[in-house]
């Protein structure tokens, strides 16, 4: 029998891949987004897709219903920490209000809810590195704070239901299909700029570090993680500096054009590594794709898009 499985967020980055694993299991998919961030053509022409905002309840509870999915991956956010420095009331409607919407419906269905949280929006810049599960969130950005909140709400529910929701906290993700536009995303956004022989930004003058993960290993995470009811860092382990991932990019690019160097942005992370243990023990799941080898194809594959969507730059 086929599994019917929900994806908000569905027209995402992340959301993208997901949908695309689990129709290569055979399965029936829904995908759910407003493309507020998101780009229909990223999704499979197999999945079903619905365009709504998960903070209007009754239209979601329309889609969920009919459905009737066998598990809800929750993707679905506003994921710029500077938009929500500027706008902490969308921010909080959309990861909030939003994940409780979900989370009444998934209780009525009695569907367990994957829901994906930011590693390091959470830890904040006093965690130990690496920062495990157990580190009481200190978020300097209402993005953070918006997340522990739907953390908060999904817990609870858990509590309440019975049923095993699941937690994520994902590392910074990076892979085919990333947007270069904005401010998320530096592996995307430093491919452009070098693919378009520009100069690129580099923010806290490249040496704040993050934990960067390739996404194939975030989708296996997840399905591994349906119906396991926790929370789970999704990492490497590794620390990695934003001039190394410039470096390695250049290298791929076989460029010699150097950054402009700028401060770092409010809300924004010095140090982050966050670490996976808990994932590799009860989930037995482990990042398998290395940063650098990683990072060299996600050049190559981002490269391929660019020049599908502008031909007319390498004219």
């Amino acid at each position: 029998m086929t599994d019917t499985f929900v994806v908000t967020g569905g027209a995402g980055f992340v959301g993208s891949h997901l949908v695309d694993a689990l129709l290569a299991e055979g399965n029936r998919v829904v995908a759910i987004d407003d493309l507020s961030a998101g780009d229909a053509s990223r999704i499979n022409p197999e999945a079903d897709f619905e365009t709504l905002d998960i903070d209007d309840p009754q239209a979601l509870d329309s889609v969920l219903d009919a459905a009737s999915p066998t598990v809800i991956y929750h993707l679905a956010a506003q994921s710029s920490i500077t938009k929500s420095v500027k706008n902490p009331r969308r921010d909080c409607d959309v990861n909030v209000r939003g994940t409780l919407n979900l989370l009444e419906a998934a209780n009525r269905i009695q569907a367990p809810l994957v829901f994906t949280s930011s590693a390091g929006a959470l830890y904040g810049n006093v965690a130990p590195l690496p920062t495990p599960e157990r580190f009481v969130p200190s978020p300097i950005a209402p993005y953070g704070a918006s997340k522990w909140a739907a953390e908060a709400y999904i817990n609870t529910w858990a509590n309440s239901s019975r049923l095993p929701h699941t937690v994520l906290r994902l590392a910074n993700v990076y892979g085919a299909r990333q947007s270069p536009g904005g401010e998320v995303g530096v592996v995307a956004i430093f491919s452009y700029a070098l693919w378009r022989s520009q100069r690129a930004r580099m923010y806290g003058h490249g040496k704040p570090t993050r934990d960067y993960i390739q996404v194939a290993d975030v989708v296996e995470a997840m399905i591994r993680a349906s119906g396991v009811r926790g929370t789970f860092n999704v990492s490497t382990g590794f620390e990695t500096s934003v001039e190394d991932v410039y470096s390695t990019l250049a290298g791929e690019a076989e460029s010699s054009i150097e950054p402009e160097l700028l401060p770092l942005r409010d809300g924004e992370l010095r140090r982050s590594c966050i670490d996976p243990s808990h994932a590799e023990r009860t989930l037995g799941w482990r990042a398998r794709i290395g940063v650098k080898d990683g990072l060299r194809r996600t050049y190559r594959e981002l490269v391929a898009e660019f020049e599908a969507r502008e031909p007319a730059a390498t004219s």
